[in-house]
């Protein structure tokens, strides 16, 4: 516990979850030894739900959102509508793992590579400190989420009835982040994480003798004038003060062996990153003209395919300095970055903070020598356990808090 003891005061949650770090350590590790794709969590949501039975946790629901578990601990003092709900994510990764550790992956091509096994195990931390020692005035709704990676697990909770079912006056959510310092918390009161789209270019040309281009339509040829012409998109449309981000990343036309034929069609897919839905609109609008104009201008057709994934993460600015502060009163001041930069990756929490206020805090796991997210040889710090565990049950302690007489 080193890297975290060091920034904690004696602080009460985190002297507690100290003491159980060995068995959260355990719980984190069989985890991660077990990792499950989105929606297919049915061994992790088996094994959260027991964790949160066995704490004492007044209330488990299980199959929200499809594979979603919900639990409620209800606080000692008083007999407030209050609620504040927690998430944390539960999916692995469609990663091939290449660490030699005892708990590594026992499933070839999945494995926890984003730290939501590390995650799940701080939340559950939380719930068992909070369902001993219930020193608030409402309801604690942890909110475990499936499928985070790409399949909008939060979405699907929030349609199967997730904050009906269990209201909340606001929401938050933590992420181990490897480029903090261990026990470093970040925050920013507004842009976190950008808005994902993806997108799918499809020329269609006419085929032919590599020999004799001039009787074909060369799809190949268009689809490079596109991919070219289609960085002029931030460049040259989105003002320097905003964010955005188009990266082509995949091409394909044609067979590698047929090294005379020209295709008929040529695909591109990539993916456009923004904070501001403005200049999402402004990307698609023009990026759909640009593709048709290019393609027209060589005699072909092209067509975009533009889907709009997960929309930005934008913090609530008040939640954002009430987080801020929790933090700071756990590990001072000095250990808490209030303007951190938002990332041009996304989040689907931001689908519960479209509908709730709340925020979306990052947790420093990082050191001389540590992994990036969704690296193959990624893995959770577990000396942090205990600091984050405790940081989500101060954020409900704090907002919580008895009335004074």
């Amino acid at each position: 516990m080193a890297a975290s003891a060091s920034k904690v005061s004696s602080h009460g949650a985190y002297q507690r979850l100290a003491g159980w770090h060995g068995e959260l350590t355990a719980f984190r590790r069989d985890l991660h030894a077990h990792p499950e794709l989105g929606f297919e969590e049915k061994r992790t949501a088996a094994r959260v739900a027991e964790a949160l039975r066995v704490a004492g946790v007044d209330e488990v629901h299980e199959g929200v959102g499809r594979t979603g578990v919900v639990g409620i601990v209800r606080g000692s003092a008083g007999q407030s509508a209050r609620a504040i709900g927690l998430r944390a994510d539960m999916d692995a990764l469609p990663i091939v793992e290449e660490n030699d550790f005892a708990w590594r992956s026992a499933q070839r091509g999945v494995m926890h590579g984003c730290g939501h096994d590390g995650h799940t195990t701080m939340l559950v931390g939380a719930a068992r400190y909070l369902a001993a020692t219930r020193h608030f005035d409402g309801s604690a709704v942890l909110i475990f989420q499936p499928g985070e990676e790409g399949f909008a697990g939060a979405k699907a909770m929030i349609d199967d009835g997730l904050f009906e079912r269990f209201p909340v006056d606001s929401v938050y959510a933590m992420h181990n982040w490897p480029a903090l310092p261990a026990g470093t918390v970040g925050v920013n009161p507004g842009p976190m994480m950008a808005a994902a789209d993806r997108i799918e270019i499809i020329v269609q040309g006419r085929g032919g003798h590599g020999a004799h281009p001039y009787l074909a339509i060369d799809p190949v040829l268009v689809a490079a004038h596109i991919i070219t012409a289609a960085q002029s998109l931030v460049s040259r449309n989105v003002s320097p003060i905003d964010n955005a981000v188009v990266s082509l990343c995949s091409v394909h036309a044609g067979e590698p062996t047929a090294f005379a034929v020209i295709p008929r069609e040529a695909r591109i897919v990539g993916t456009v990153r923004t904070f501001r839905r403005e200049v999402q609109d402004m990307i698609e609008e023009r990026l759909g003209r640009l593709v048709e104009s290019v393609a027209l201008g060589f005699g072909a057709t092209a067509r975009l395919k533009y889907l709009r994934s997960y929309p930005a993460t934008i913090n609530s600015e008040r939640e954002a300095a009430f987080a801020a502060d929790t933090a700071a009163a756990l590990v001072g001041e000095q250990h808490v970055v209030r303007n951190l930069p938002p990332s041009m990756g996304a989040e689907d929490f931001s689908f519960m903070l479209q509908v709730k206020p709340g925020a979306y805090l990052r947790l420093g796991q990082g050191g001389e020598g540590s992994c990036f997210l969704h690296n193959s040889r990624y893995d959770f710090n577990d000396e942090v356990l205990p600091l984050g565990a405790a940081l989500f049950a101060s954020l409900v302690e704090r907002s919580l808090a008895p009335a004074q007489p």
